[in-house]
C-alpha cells in the first residue's frame, strides 16, 4: 500500500512539474525562443552578411552610473546631427541629453506632458515623444538653446489603442526610408504599429495620417513585453528591446527575427544582467547604446 500511495504521488509530483514546465514555457516563450537559436545556429553565415548580427557585438562600456540623474531614464535616441544621444524622465518630465560616453550634457523641462516614456529622432531638431498614459504622440522641434519645452500649441496625435493603464506606448522608431513611424505597445498584447503622416517634416505641413499593422510579424515576437525600438537604415531591420525576455532582436523587413543579443550575465562581456534595459539605440556607425534603469548606460560596439 505504501509503495503504491508512492508511485502514485511521484507521478503526481512529475506530471506537476511537467505541466509547470510547459506554462513556463508558454509564459516565457521558450519554445519559439529556441527554435529560434537553432535555426540562427545553422544559418549564421548567411545571415550575418545581411543583418547587423547582434551575436558579435561585446560590451565596451557596462552600468556605468549617469552622473547628475537620479533615477527613471527611459528610451534612447541618436541625434545623428548633432551627434549625440537623446533620452527622457518622467519624474520629474524632461528631456536628457547624454554623450556617446555616457556623460549628461543637457536637460530640457518637459511641460505639459503626464508620463514621457519614449523619444525619437525625425530630423535636425525634430523629434516625436511617447506619452504613454495619455497615449498621444507629440511633436517636438529643439534647438541646442532651448531649456524649457511645452506641449501646448504643438502638433500631436492621440492614439486609443488598447488602452489598459501603464501598459501603453512603450518604444518609438523611425524608418526614414518609407517615412514611417514605428510605435510599440509594451504588452498584453505586444504590438508595433507603423504610422504616416506623423510627424510633419516642415512646421506648416499636413496630411493624412495612417496606421498600419503587421499582425503576422507581432505574432513571430517571442518577447514577453516591448520597452523600445530602433531602426537601422543601412539594413532596413529593426532593432526590438524586451526588457523581461531580457534580449535585443534584430527583426528583418519581412518581420522574421534574424538575431539576437542577450542581456544575461556572462552574454556579450557582460559581467552582470541588465537590471531594467528601457531603451537601445544605433549610431551611424554601427555602435549600439542601451539605458536601464535607475540611470545606467551601455555600450556595445562590434567585433
Amino acid at each position: 500500500m505504501k509503495h503504491g500511495f508512492l508511485r502514485y504521488s511521484l507521478a503526481a509530483l512529475a506530471a506537476g512539474l511537467l505541466l509547470l514546465a510547459v506554462l513556463a514555457g508558454q509564459q516565457f516563450r521558450l519554445f519559439e525562443r529556441a527554435w529560434f537559436n537553432t535555426i540562427a545556429w545553422f544559418q549564421q553565415d548567411q545571415r550575418r552578411e545581411r543583418s547587423l548580427w547582434l551575436p558579435g557585438y561585446r560590451a565596451e562600456i557596462q552600468a556605468k552610473a549617469v552622473e547628475g540623474l537620479a533615477d527613471d531614464l527611459s528610451a534612447l535616441t541618436f541625434d545623428q546631427e548633432r551627434r549625440v544621444l537623446v533620452s527622457v524622465t518622467n519624474q520629474p518630465p524632461q528631456l536628457v541629453e547624454l554623450s556617446l560616453d555616457g556623460e549628461l550634457l543637457r536637460t530640457v523641462e518637459l511641460r505639459g506632458f503626464t508620463d514621457p516614456e519614449a523619444i525619437e529622432y525625425i530630423a535636425p531638431g525634430l523629434f516625436v515623444i511617447a506619452d504613454e498614459r495619455a497615449q498621444r504622440l507629440v511633436e517636438v522641434r529643439l534647438d541646442a538653446d532651448v531649456r524649457v519645452f511645452d506641449a501646448a500649441g504643438a502638433p500631436q496625435l492621440s492614439l486609443g489603442i488598447g488602452l489598459n493603464g501603464n501598459k501603453g506606448l512603450e518604444g518609438l522608431a523611425y524608418d526614414p526610408l518609407s517615412e514611417t513611424l514605428l510605435v510599440a505597445k509594451e504588452r498584453n498584447p505586444v504590438r508595433i504599429f507603423g504610422i504616416r503622416g506623423f510627424p510633419h517634416r516642415q512646421p506648416a505641413a499636413a496630411m493624412d495620417v495612417e496606421v498600419l499593422e503587421d499582425l503576422e510579424r507581432d505574432a513571430r515576437l517571442f518577447l514577453r513585453d516591448l520597452s523600445s525600438l530602433d531602426f537601422d537604415a543601412a539594413s532596413g531591420h529593426l532593432l526590438v528591446l524586451s526588457d523581461e525576455s531580457r534580449l535585443l532582436l534584430e527583426v528583418d523587413r519581412d518581420g522574421r527575427p534574424i538575431s539576437s543579443l542577450s542581456l544575461l550575465a556572462g552574454q556579450h562581456g557582460l559581467e552582470r544582467s541588465v537590471p531594467q534595459a528601457e531603451g537601445v539605440a544605433l549610431d551611424d556607425r554601427g555602435v549600439l547604446y542601451l539605458i536601464s534603469e535607475p540611470n545606467l548606460f551601455y555600450r556595445f560596439v562590434p567585433r
